[in-house]
C-alpha cells in the first residue's frame, strides 16, 4: 500500500570510500585545532594515552556496530538498533540525539575554516567585526566563510553518494601526507625536541585526571567510525566487511592524533608554548607552534591538512545526518518530507538541507561555541553507542541455555562480553560529561544547548507520534529493516 512505501538508498559506496569516510569524519579539524587545548588539560602523554585509550574503547564497541552491520544492513545506524533492542520510543531518543551530534560536528567543521582565515589572513577576516562572544570577535567575513563552505558541501552532497565517496578518499590520502610531512619537518628542523613534552602530564592534578578529561571527549573525538553504519544501505560490498573497516579507521586516526599531538608539544617546552599563546592571544595555537620550525611552509602544509579535514568531516557528517533523518522520516516518525529522494540524483536532500539549516547559526557565535558544541556532540554520541552495544548484548548469548525464540539472537559469549564492556564504556563517558564535579562536566552553555534540542525533540516526537505509535510492530520492521520480523 501507498503508506507503507519503503524507498531505498542505491548501493554506490566502494571500501576505501567507506574507510575514508570513517578516517575522514573521525579526524576532522579537531586534530589540528584542539592539540593546545587538550595538552594544556592534560599534559602531551596524558593526551596521547586518552586518546589512545579511547581508540581502544571504540574498538570495543565496534564489535557491535560490525555485528548489527553484518546483520542489518540498513541506513539509519543507531536508530535501527535502539528499535530492534528496545522499541520504538527509545529508538526516537537514540536517533534525535544522536542527530544532534552528527549536526554539531558539521557546524564545528564549517567554523573551523572561519577560525583558519583568521589566523591565515588576520586582517581580512576582521573586516565588518560584529560583536565579541567569550572575548572572541565575530566578524561577518567568518560568518560569509563558514556559510558559504556549508551551503557549498550541502549542494555537492545533494548531487550524490558517489562523488562525496571518491572525493572523501583524496582528501583523506592528502589529510594523511599532510601529517606525515610536519612530523618529518620537526624530526630535520631545529628546535623540535622529545625533551619538550615534559613534564609529560599537566603537573597541577593527577595523571588519571589528566587521562580521564581527555578519554570523555572519545565519543566526539571519533565519532567518525560510526558513519559506517549510516550508509551500509549504500555498500557495494559484502556488509560483514564493515567492521575491518571500522578497525582500521579507528587505528588510523588514534595514529593521526597522536601524531598532531606530539608534533605540536615537542616544538617548544610545551608549558612555554601555551603561556606565548595566551599572551599573544593566539586564535590557532597549532598553527602558531607548526610555524615555530617550519616557516610559512609549514603554515601551508598544516592550513592545507586542516582543509582536508575539514572537507572530509563536512562530506562525512553532511552524509550520516541525513542518511539517519531519512531512516527515521522513512519509519513516519520525522515528517514526510524526510523520505523524499531527490528526482534526479536519488539522495535524502531534505534532511541534507535540514542539516545546513541548523548549521547555518553556529558561524554567529564564534571560537568559544565549538568548545561548547564539542562537549554537547559527544553526549549524542555516547547516549548512541549506549544503544548500539546494549542491543548486540541483548543478542548475543553466553550459551544455548540462554538462548531465545529470537530469530536474531546467538551464542557468541566473546562478542556478549565485549559489549558488556562498551556498555559500561558509554555510561562512563555520560558519567564523565553530565556528573557535575567530573573532569570533564558539561559547562552551563552546553547544558542549555543539550535542553533545547531535548525540548525540540519533545515536539518533533509530539506532532508525529500519532502515526508511529499506529504502525503495528510487523509494519514498522519493514520501514526500518526491510522485514517484517527481526
Amino acid at each position: 500500500m501507498a503508506e507503507l512505501e519503503r524507498r531505498q538508498l542505491k548501493k554506490s559506496l566502494k571500501p576505501h570510500w567507506v574507510w575514508a569516510i570513517a578516517f575522514g569524519s573521525a579526524i576532522g579539524w579537531g586534530a589540528f585545532v584542539l592539540p593546545t587545548d587538550w595538552i594544556g588539560d592534560a599534559g602531551p602523554i596524558g593526551v596521547v594515552i586518552g586518546i589512545l585509550l579511547g581508540a581502544a574503547l571504540m574498538m570495543i564497541i565496534g564489535v557491535s556496530y560490525g555485528f548489527l552491520i553484518k546483520k542489518f544492513p540498513v541506513t539509519g545506524g543507531e536508530f535501527s538498533y535502539a528499535y530492534i533492542g528496545f522499541g520504538r520510543k527509545y529508538a526516537f531518543f537514540a536517533g534525535w540525539f544522536l542527530t544532534l551530534g552528527y549536526i554539531c560536528i558539521v557546524a564545528l567543521n564549517a567554523s573551523a575554516l572561519a577560525l583558519l582565515a583568521k589566523f591565515l589572513f588576520p586582517q581580512f577576516a576582521a573586516i565588518g567585526t560584529l560583536y565579541s562572544v567569550a572575548g572572541y570577535d565575530v566578524s561577518i567575513i567568518q560568518i560569509l566563510i563558514a556559510s558559504f563552505v556549508l551551503i557549498l558541501f550541502a549542494f555537492l552532497n545533494i548531487r550524490g553518494t558517489s562523488f562525496s565517496g571518491k572525493t572523501q578518499f583524496i582528501f583523506s590520502i592528502i589529510l594523511i601526507l599532510g601529517i606525515l610531512m610536519l612530523a618529518v619537518g620537526a624530526i630535520f628542523a631545529e628546535g623540535p625536541s622529545f625533551q619538550n613534552i615534559t613534564p609529560a602530564f599537566e603537573p597541577s592534578q593527577p595523571a588519571i585526571a589528566s587521562i580521564l578529561a581527555i578519554l570523555a571527549v572519545a565519543p566526539f573525538a571519533y565519532v567518525g567510525f560510526d558513519n559506517i553504519p549510516q550508509a551500509a544501505e549504500e555498500f557495494q560490498f559484502e556488509s560483514r566487511k564493515a567492521f575491518g573497516l571500522i578497525i582500521w579507521s579507528l587505528v588510523a586516526a588514534g595514529l593521526a592524533y597522536s601524531f598532531m599531538i606530539i608534533i605540536t608539544a615537542s616544538t617548544m617546552p610545551w608549558q612555554e608554548l601555551l603561556t606565548q599563546i595566551n599572551e599573544q592571544n593566539s586564535v590557532w595555537g597549532t598553527g602558531d607552534a607548526i610555524q615555530s620550525y617550519m616557516g610559512r611552509a609549514g603554515v601551508f602544509i598544516i592550513a592545507l591538512a586542516i582543509c582536508m579535514g575539514i572537507f572530509t568531516g563536512l562530506n562525512g557528517f553532511y552524509l550520516s545526518a541525513s542518511r539517519l533523518t531519512f531512516a527515521m522520516g522513512r519509519a513516519r516518525i520525522l515528517p514526510n518530507a524526510f523520505r523524499a529522494l531527490h528526482s534526479k540524483y536519488h539522495t535524502p536532500y531534505v534532511g541534507i538541507l535540514f542539516t545546513m539549516a541548523v548549521c547555518l547559526i553556529a558561524p554567529w557565535f564564534g571560537r568559544e561555541a565549538l568548545l561548547w558544541v564539542v562537549d554537547m556532540s559527544s553526549t549524542g554520541v555516547a547516549i548512541a553507542y549506549f544503544f548500539c552495544t546494549a542491543t548486540a548484548y541483548k543478542i548475543f548469548k553466553w550459551s544455548e541455555q540462554s538462548k531465545t525464540t529470537n530469530n536474531a539472537s546467538i551464542v557468541a559469549p566473546g562478542k556478549k562480553f565485549l559489549s558488556l564492556l562498551g556498555m559500561i564504556s558509554s555510561i562512563i563517558f555520560l558519567v564523565l560529561l553530565l556528573l557535575p564535579g567530573s573532569p570533564a562536566a558539561l559547562g552551563k552553555e552546553s547544558l542549555m544547548a543539550l535542553g533545547i534540542w531535548a525540548l525540540l525533540g519533545i515536539l518533533f516526537y509530539t506532532l508525529n507520534s500519532g502515526r508511529y505509535n499506529k504502525l503495528t510492530d510487523e509494519e514498522l520492521n519493514y520501514l526500518i529493516l526491510g522485514k517484517e520480523k527481526i
